[in-house]
Order: C-alpha cells, then structure tokens, then sequence
C-alpha cells in the first residue's frame, strides 16, 4: 500500500506541477494583455482626449450663443415692459394733474377767489367801459378831467388782474 501512495502521490505531483504551469501560464498572459490594454489606452487616450475638447470646446459655443440670444430677448422684452409701463404711468400722471386742478379750481370758487377768466371778463368790461368814457368825454369837454382819471383806473385793475391771473 505504500508503494500505491508514492506513485499516486507522483503522479499528482506531476499533474500539480502541470496545474501550475498552466496557471503560472495564464497568468503571464493575463499580466500581458493588461500590459497590452495600459499601452493601447496610452496611445488612444491622447486622442480621445483632444476629441473630448474639441467636442467640448463646440458644445460650449453652442450654449454661449444660445444664452446671448435669450439674454437679448429677455432684455428687448424688459425694455417693452418699461416703455408700456412709462406711457400708462404718465397717462396716469395726467389724469391725476387734471383732477387736481379742477378740484382746486372748485375750491376757490367757493371761497369766492375769480378764476383767469372771471378777470379776463373783468378787464375787457374795464377796457370797453373806458372806451365809452373817452368817447363821451370827447363829446362833452365837461367830463373830460373824469375820463383821465378812469383811463389809469382801469390800467392800474388790469394790471391787478394781470398779477392775480399769474399768480
């Protein structure tokens, strides 16, 4: 039975040393394909990677251009915006500014303050009333010291209603 071990124990020596071969074997093949591989992406990586930034390089042109555009349009867009918003706040403004000045006209008529126009009556009654007193004045001779002292009466009023209308 001894015997029987020993040449079993050969022949699985033998069949051992076969398996590690073939692993050993394997192994230094599987070692220079990686080798192999590690080389080839050397190679192929500078490549790829210029192809990389080239693509990226165009990409990024792509996105610039688009972007200018919606910023432009964005911006014409504000500037519409601002412009309508500038024409209804000043139509606004001008509602606003009419109502003021009627109400304060409305108030000072009932304080009893003559508007512009009530003067403008006012001085063209003063004018036509010296006008008919110069003219009676040159009809009669009597009356004429009294037409001089109206016709600077009635300038000195026009002037008072000149300054009231101003201010």
């Amino acid at each position: 039975m001894v015997k029987k071990m020993q040449k079993t124990s050969k022949t699985d020596k033998q069949a051992g040393a076969q398996f590690s071969d073939t692993v050993k074997e394997s192994a230094q093949q599987i070692w220079l394909a990686g080798l192999g591989a590690f080389s080839k992406a050397q190679e192929e990586g500078g490549k790829v990677f210029e192809s990389l930034v080239r693509e990226g390089v165009a990409i990024q042109r792509k996105t610039q251009t688009v972007a200018e555009e919606k910023l432009s349009e964005a911006t014409s867009r504000m500037a519409s915006m601002a412009s309508d918003i500038s024409s209804k706040a000043s139509g606004q403004w001008d509602k606003l500014e009419s109502i003021f000045e009627s109400r304060v006209a409305k108030a000072m008529n009932k304080l009893g303050v003559p508007s512009s126009k009530d003067i403008d009556v006012l001085v063209a009654r003063i004018d036509e009333l010296n006008r008919s007193v110069a003219k009676l004045s040159a009809k009669g001779g009597s009356g004429a010291s009294s037409a001089r002292a109206a016709k600077p009466a009635g300038k000195a009023a026009a002037k008072r209603a000149r300054a009231r209308k101003s201010a």
